[in-house]
């Protein structure tokens, strides 16, 4: 069995393969073709936190896998990161394990990476200006990631605590093509923002419906059990678009409250989600209708994503001949 670490991880990823990649799969996910079943957890009420597994299979990608992922939310501020991860890869055609790696770096880029997909898709192509809310390492791969779909030239960064944000920008600055500072609130950094990436662990709303420019493509990656990103105002008017419909709108651990409790609350219904990233894959779903409709894609992370990294990881692993192998039996 294979076995990577982080720092092997993060060198293997190709970012712009795992974007083309996703999109085969989230089309798979959507055609039926792939299995996903809703995460599950175990509790641990007294670090407000959870162990989470999700299972999953891609055929078309030959990946067989599962993730386990802890959610801490009390690491916030400390060297350990809130959420951390381990997958592992099976032999497909015998259910023998075949690979142990890092899926805290796969979790940061499947993640970055289907939002791309997403803005590839709905985003204006000349989307020159991005909004990155939150200053952890969401916010870094969405950064990453959104730069390689559309020409961004200015990239604005807003958290709760000023000196991060002003050290995301530093950091930023020397890894993209972009102008990039901090700026001190999340509306300031929504004004006049044509794409906007929302990666907190807020429990208020940080993308206000008042803050938003026409036309701006919106992409969620948040999850709080006890709160959420959107606001109400922004769900009602936005052409919504989700991985899966069922993980969506699943009750927790696996659901989106930024979902649920408008629906709760009778501000929209169910049917308000317009599209499964995989149905605007294949053509099955439009995707946006006019040039000032505002467009969101709320992620809840679906272990399709996991499966097709891990996969385009292990890959190239083997190719470049890095990692440890070892024996179980």
């Amino acid at each position: 069995m294979l076995v990577l670490g982080r720092s092997q991880v993060e060198a293997l990823i190709d970012m712009d393969a795992l974007i083309d990649a996703l999109a085969s799969a989230m089309a798979d996910l959507s055609a039926g073709r792939a299995s996903a079943p809703e995460r599950i957890a175990a509790l641990v009420p007294e670090r407000e936190g959870f162990l989470a597994a999700m299972p999953g299979y891609v055929p078309s990608a030959s990946a067989l896998m599962t993730k386990l992922v802890t959610l801490f939310p009390g690491n916030g501020g400390t060297p350990v990161p809130t959420h951390q991860a381990a997958i592992v890869m099976f032999d497909p055609a015998t259910g023998a394990p075949a690979a142990l790696l890092d899926g805290t770096a796969i979790t940061a880029a499947r993640t970055g990476a289907c939002s791309a997909l997403s803005a590839r898709l709905l985003a204006h192509e000349d989307a020159t200006v991005l909004a990155v809310l939150g200053t952890g390492v969401q916010a870094r791969s969405h950064a990453r990631a959104l730069c390689l779909v559309r020409p961004i030239r200015e990239v604005r960064v807003a958290g709760r605590d000023p000196a991060k944000a002003a050290a995301l920008a530093a950091e930023l600055s020397s890894a993209l093509h972009a102008e990039v500072r901090a700026v001190p609130t999340y509306a300031e950094a929504l004004d006049g923002a044509h794409i906007a990436a929302a990666t907190t662990h807020a429990t208020e709303p940080v993308v206000r419906r008042p803050w938003l420019t026409p036309g701006v493509h919106i992409t969620s990656v948040g999850y709080n059990p006890a709160g959420r990103e959107v606001d109400d105002a922004t769900i009602a008017d936005a052409l919504l678009c989700v991985e899966s419909r069922q993980a969506a709108l699943a009750p927790f651990p696996a659901g989106s409250n930024d979902l649920l409790m408008p629906i709760r609350h009778g501000v929209i219904t169910a049917e308000h989600v317009h599209a499964e990233l995989g149905e605007l894959v294949s053509g099955s779903k439009p995707g946006r209708t006019s040039p000032d409709q505002i467009t969101l894609y709320k992620s809840v992370g679906v272990a399709v994503e996991d499966a097709v990294a891990a996969a385009l990881v292990v890959s190239a692993a083997r190719v470049q001949s890095v990692g440890d192998d070892i024996t179980l039996a």
